[in-house]
Order: structure tokens, then C-alpha cells, then sequence
């Protein structure tokens, strides 16, 4: 079981990586903040907002869930639930990843 949660942490770290990454480069690139968005001017560009959206997702999750509310504060409910759903998006993420690494290179 132990090997599990191991293979399981690691996939998780892997989707934040890429996720992080991937936000970072495309805010670079586009010189605007990455938002979870399918939005676009043109079909391919709501298709390139989608995937920036489901590459970058667990990166923003993440960020949304530490903005403070009016009062300067943070919300425990708002951070919890971004948490599991960033790291579940990210071991999914993850799995894609590393299954195409595995795919292509085996």
C-alpha cells in the first residue's frame, strides 16, 4: 500500500509541476494573468484558452484559494476545497503526463 500512496504523491507532484510551469510560461508569453477560462475571439483561440485552462488548473486553483476576503482574512472552507480540488485535478493531470512519457518512451 505504501507503494500507492508513493506512485500516487508522485503523480500529484508531477501535475504541479507541469501545472506551475505552464502558468508561469504562459503569463510570461501572453504578459497577462492565466485565468480558468474557455472564452476566445476566435474558436481556436477558445480551444487554446481550454487547454491553458486544463493544463494550468491545478496551479490556479491553488492561487484561488489563498486571495483573502474583505476583512484582509483567509477562509479555511475556501482554502480546503481549492486544495483537493487542485491536487485531485493535478493527479489526473499527472497521470496524463507521465502516461504519455511512459507510452512514448517504452
Amino acid at each position: 500500500m505504501t507503494k500507492e500512496l508513493l506512485l500516487a504523491a508522485f503523480l500529484i507532484g508531477v501535475g504541479l509541476c507541469i501545472a506551475g510551469a505552464g502558468t508561469h510560461l504562459y503569463q510570461w508569453l501572453a504578459k497577462q494573468q492565466a485565468m480558468l477560462r474557455y472564452d476566445g475571439k476566435t474558436f481556436v483561440g477558445s480551444m487554446g484558452n481550454l487547454a491553458m485552462s486544463f493544463l494550468c488548473g491545478p496551479y490556479i486553483m491553488l492561487q484561488l484559494g489563498w486571495r483573502t476576503e474583505e476583512d484582509g482574512t483567509i477562509s479555511t472552507t475556501s482554502a480546503l476545497v481549492s486544495a483537493i480540488v487542485a491536487f485531485g485535478w493535478a493527479f489526473v493531470t499527472g497521470l496524463l503526463f507521465m502516461g504519455a512519457y511512459v507510452a512514448i518512451r517504452y
